[in-house]
């Protein structure tokens, strides 16, 4: 099913099995998506990391995610374009910036217990009945429906991860998140960051270890070496255009990045 607007923004909603598992390695410039699998014993690499995923497990990824299917059951995903629906100018609506998305170097993996999955399938029966509309509001109901499960999925994210402090510290830790998906390339330090948020590099280092994160400066370095693992596995660049990374790749990979690259080619 696919909704496809007069500006270009869409977003599409398919099953996936291992007949058309390609879908899930197609990813095209500024979407988002939502990966709910239906079935058991599903088994992906996502950035040359190999998941085994199981039924009513979530996950959530960028267009910048690297996705090899190995094993394909069945997946529900839900993909869509920053025109139909950019979560970044709607933060204040779902909250889910620097958490669900733009903000990890590790997958965000959600695990709905039995009631918030019946109040998501309720959610995906309405986007159903919906892409069967077409009158003038399709669009703004399918974009209401949207907003709605990425509420959903943050509350799942949130709970499972004992985030239920209110005072606004996790959103805090958001903004840090998603900066660091915007500036690492050229800045590598917390004092940076903490200049951006106008708080010092004290107060955000308390913030992480309160809700049991790693350390500010750890998630930098941890987004530097996604990075380099991407550009060493993935593009054609030679280990020469990304000697930036070569002497940190190592103290954190524990082999230079010629030999990672042979490793997996």
């Amino acid at each position: 099913m696919e909704f496809r607007g007069k500006n270009n923004e869409y977003i599409q909603i398919v099953d996936v099995n291992s007949d058309n598992c390609y879908l899930l390695e197609a990813f095209k410039e500024s979407e988002l998506s939502i990966l709910w699998f239906v079935e058991d014993d599903n088994r992906m690499k996502i950035d040359n990391v190999e998941y085994k995923l199981h039924k009513n497990q979530i996950i959530c990824l960028t267009e910048f995610h690297r996705i090899e299917p190995i094993e394909t059951k069945q997946v529900k995903l839900i993909k869509w374009n920053r025109d139909f629906y950019c979560i970044v100018n709607h933060d204040s609506e779902v909250s889910c910036k620097g958490l669900l998305f733009f903000g990890a170097s590790n997958v965000p993996m959600l695990q709905p217990n039995s009631e918030d999955i019946e109040t998501l399938q309720t959610v995906m029966n309405m986007f159903h009945i919906e892409m069967q509309s077409r009158d003038n509001l399709q669009l703004e109901m399918l974009q209401m429906l949207l907003k709605r499960l990425l509420i959903l999925c943050t509350r799942i994210y949130k709970a499972q991860n004992n985030y239920t402090d209110t005072s606004g510290n996790i959103d805090i830790i958001r903004e840090y998140n998603f900066l660091v998906e915007q500036h690492f390339k050229e800045k590598h330090t917390v004092n940076e960051y903490a200049d951006l948020l106008n708080k010092s590099p004290k107060t955000l280092s308390n913030l992480f270890k309160k809700h049991g994160e790693i350390t500010p400066l750890k998630f930098i370095q941890n987004r530097i070496m996604l990075e380099a693992r991407r550009q060493l596995i993935y593009s054609d660049w030679s280990v020469s255009e990304i000697q930036v990374f070569s002497r940190f790749f190592k103290s954190q990979e524990g082999i230079s990045p010629q030999k990672f690259k042979e490793g997996k080619n």
